[in-house]
């Protein structure tokens, strides 16, 4: 995936704050704005409301401390209750991300079980995916996880995909969101962490929040 270096440093300067040791927010303490989390002037959600309270994870492929989330996040969002919506969102810096295409491709046509950590894992652990893989690439990789290489290609180029890169770089930038990995709750709220626990920790508190409020 190509990024224009400034994104990179940001990129970069997000990962290392995350592997800092927590210095601001502990649990049990209720969180704190501008501390624990940002509020997004005039946030809207990524999808319509139906009465649940939304968190979006935004996460690069490219991102190692993405790929140390994921293996957190699965069981934590699968844990959420009823009145919760859990999306993942990829990065979209430029419309024709390659990745982000895969994803939204992926997902049209119900492939995301067999790609979705299969691809984090063919970037950090595996190395079987350059950090600039191409849409061809990622089609390959996907074809040997046993995805349909027509089905997917369609997919890849359908007006559907092409208008979910749309949304998903009209969200990011809303956001505000500076690196990845970022959750977002209701369109509200841009968490900040020092670590990953403990930014599921206050995800969870500002969600509490948010159903007490009324969502």
């Amino acid at each position: 995936m190509h990024l224009p270096r400034r994104l990179l440093t940001c990129l970069a300067a997000f990962c290392l704050a995350l592997a800092l040791p927590l210095a601001s927010a502990h649990e049990g303490h209720a969180p704190v704005e501008g501390v624990d989390y940002v509020r997004i002037p005039d946030g809207r959600r990524l999808s319509p409301p139906d009465g649940r309270i939304e968190v979006v994870e935004i996460f690069s492929y490219a991102c190692g401390h993405c790929a140390d989330l994921h293996p957190l996040i699965e069981p934590w969002q699968r844990a959420l209750p009823d009145d919760v919506r859990f999306s993942y969102l990829p990065v979209v810096y430029l419309p024709d991300d390659a990745f982000a295409t895969a994803y939204f491709a992926a997902e049209e046509i119900g492939a995301l079980e067999q790609t979705h950590a299969a691809t984090f894992d063919a970037m950090h652990r595996a190395r079987r995916l350059p950090r600039n893989a191409t849409t061809a690439e990622l089609a390959w990789f996907y074809e040997q996880l046993g995805v349909d290489r027509a089905r997917l290609d369609a997919a890849m180029a359908s007006a559907q995909t092409r208008q979910k890169l749309n949304d998903a770089r009209d969200f990011l930038l809303r956001s505000g969101a500076q690196g990845t990995p970022t959750l977002i709750i209701n369109g509200r709220y841009r968490v900040q962490a020092r670590s990953l626990r403990e930014l599921l920790h206050t995800a969870g508190q500002l969600i509490a929040a948010e159903r007490q409020a009324g969502g």
